[in-house]
């Protein structure tokens, strides 16, 4: 069963897009429809309304569909921003924010699934993709020393878009992050998975199949 007045999120726990989708969804107390898929087994309704079947996914009680991540972040954060995320940042802070993001979302990322699975990529060792994946790890330990967080002295944007791909990292290989040359990403990291916020968006659903029973997000945490 469905309810036509509540927006409904494709979703995938693990996935760090759809974690930071989850993030600004839940900070911003915005009640919807929560739809768990196993990617190896996509309904066809999520395919439906977004052909490249990637999460997450948002459509709107009016089926307008958003598809990207960050797009998903920014329309949570233009219902409710509460906590100041984005919007009462200076010009300067959301030009750095989305520069973070980008870089985060490209190169980064890049390296980072390299060095994940590299055994598909046997161009290069795994410590040679760690190495170039680091060179984003510089910038951002030197932004938290600087700043406590990455924009500013609390959480905004650009800290609960990355801090999803930075857990994925550290858990690559987390014996050798742990004795990493990075003590503020290790605090800072430490801090966001011990939250309250990681936690509720962290709890375990089944997957979704049609006639299912709406399941509510966020739950309380």
């Amino acid at each position: 069963m469905t309810s036509s007045n509540l927006a409904v999120l494709y979703s995938f726990r693990r996935c760090p897009y759809a974690m930071r989708a989850r993030l600004a969804i839940a900070n911003s107390n915005i009640a919807l429809e929560l739809r768990e898929v196993v990617l190896r087994d996509k309904p066809q309704q999520l395919i439906d309304i977004s052909p490249k079947a990637t999460v997450p996914v948002l459509q709107l009680p009016d089926n307008t569909v958003i598809d990207e991540s960050l797009d998903i972040m920014h329309w949570a954060l233009e219902q409710n921003d509460s906590d100041n995320w984005f919007y009462s940042l200076s010009e300067e802070q959301k030009t750095l924010s989305q520069k973070l993001i980008a870089n985060n979302d490209g190169d980064f990322k890049v390296y980072l699934d390299r060095y994940k699975y590299a055994d598909r990529y046997p161009e290069h060792t795994q410590e040679f993709y760690r190495q170039q994946a680091e060179i984003f790890l510089v910038l951002l330990e030197q932004q938290l020393q600087q700043n406590g967080y990455l924009i500013c002295n609390r959480i905004t944007l650009a800290d609960m878009a990355i801090l999803p791909f930075i857990r994925q990292f550290a858990f690559a290989d987390k014996a050798w992050f742990d004795q990493s040359p990075y003590p503020y990403i290790q605090a800072w990291l430490a801090e966001f998975i011990e939250s309250d916020l990681f936690n509720q968006i962290m709890v375990k659903y089944s997957a979704w199949q049609f006639g299912d029973q709406v399941t509510l997000f966020p739950v309380s945490s």
